[in-house]
């Protein structure tokens, strides 16, 4: 049995994923961005968003690339949403690619350094009903969350934030699909408890 108990955990090990992120329970460290919306930046800090309510920070590695753009569609979809439960939401990135046309190779950058792409990113794919911040490496290595693929980038990973700084979701997956309703639960069961 216990030969079986220890194959289970090794199993277990190897089918965990090999990023993080903070802990639910974890407190958030504070951080402030250049974010966009609307055509315009301004400079986004957590601790200001949290006297308001909940936050929801979704990470993501970069703007304009396929699993991020699909991620920020929904998200957008899903504004109205989070706003009615009393959250404010935020994309950030430490990465950026040069929006894709054909015949053309895409470009990557950082995000801090063109935030031109993120003002367009903003536009295009959340509609302007949120923000799209750039994130410097020391977030993303703050929050658990830094890519493998690409030094200063972050894995996709969405935090749902209490108004008190502690995280209450903390959801890694390099697949778009389940983020926004996962949050949105997150967001919903605080509201119901406040």
């Amino acid at each position: 049995m216990k030969k079986i108990l220890a194959a289970a955990f090794a199993v277990a090990a190897f089918a965990a994923p090999a990023w993080a992120g903070l802990p639910v329970g974890a407190a958030a460290p504070d951080f402030t961005a250049t974010a966009a919306i609307g055509g315009k930046t301004f400079d986004f800090k957590l601790s200001d968003a949290l006297k308001k309510g909940p936050v929801v920070v979704y990470f993501f590695p970069a703007a304009f690339t396929p699993g991020c753009t699909v991620e920020t569609n929904q998200f957008a979809e899903a504004a109205a949403d989070f706003q009615a439960a009393g959250a404010t939401l935020i994309g950030v990135t430490g990465g950026a690619a040069s929006p894709p046309v054909a015949g053309q190779k895409q470009e990557y950058f950082n995000a801090a350094d063109h935030i031109d792409l993120l003002i367009k990113f903003s536009a295009e794919h959340c509609r302007d009903k949120f923000p799209i911040g750039a994130i410097s490496p020391a977030t993303a290595k703050a929050y658990d969350v830094p890519s493998e693929m690409k030094e200063g980038w972050s894995d996709r990973t969405s935090f749902v934030i209490a108004p008190d700084g502690k995280v209450l979701l903390s959801f890694t997956d390099p697949k778009a699909g389940d983020h926004v309703s996962k949050s949105l639960a997150a967001v919903k069961a605080w509201k119901a408890a406040h």
